[in-house]
């Protein structure tokens, strides 16, 4: 990696770090260059203009995600156990060190719901991204005869989706200590809802 390549991640790790504490708006260029120790002229010439800081932030994030909870969990054995080690790589996610305010993206959303342009189309493109994950995990959790077949692949993706939002919101505002084990209660009713059903004698 070059040494400008090199400088612009390291950046991005401090820029991700306080995205985290400070949502994406208190990520100025001036605050992001005392906390790297470079000068403003300088660490703006790594990315032009705020709005391609927050992107390359959100992008960050995003490769970080897929490394962190996606391709661990596609090695995975193909059905339930991929579905269930998702699930579990996301509240591994939401524990790192380089996120000290909790996942990015939740902070984000907030900012960014009714705030459009390439930093809220980032934002929605990741989220879709992991909503599909999740959908095409279930789907091949059907072929493979662990979930039922008339399963309904979208609301099983947004219940996950869903629940895990949900802990992590009540985790992080009302410092709730019951919320993982409260949401892997959910999750467990879910996955129960998702299997085949029993089968009936005639």
């Amino acid at each position: 990696m070059a040494k400008g390549e090199d400088t612009r991640q390291a950046i991005l790790a401090e820029a991700l770090a306080l995205a985290s504490e400070v949502g994406l708006s208190g990520v100025t260029v001036g605050a992001l260059a005392e906390r790297v120790k470079m000068s403003k002229s300088g660490l703006f010439a790594h990315f032009s203009s705020k709005e391609n800081l927050d992107v390359a932030i959100l992008e960050e994030a995003k490769r970080r995600f897929v490394d962190l909870v996606v391709a661990p969990a596609l090695r995975e054995p193909r059905g339930e156990p991929r579905v269930r080690a998702l699930i579990d790589r996301w509240f591994v996610w939401t524990e790192q060190d380089f996120m000290p305010g909790g996942c990015v993206f939740h902070a984000a959303a907030a900012e960014l719901d009714d705030k459009p342009g390439p930093a809220r189309d980032a934002l929605v493109a990741s989220q879709k991204d992991w909503l599909a994950t999740l959908a095409t995990a279930a789907r091949i959790a059907v072929e493979e005869g662990h979930f039922r077949s008339d399963l309904d692949l979208a609301q099983f993706a947004f219940e996950a989706y869903a629940i895990a939002s949900g802990s992590h919101a009540l985790g992080r505002l009302m410092r709730d200590t019951a919320s993982e084990r409260r949401a892997r209660a959910a999750f467990e009713r879910l996955v129960t809802d998702a299997r085949r059903s029993p089968c009936r004698s005639a």
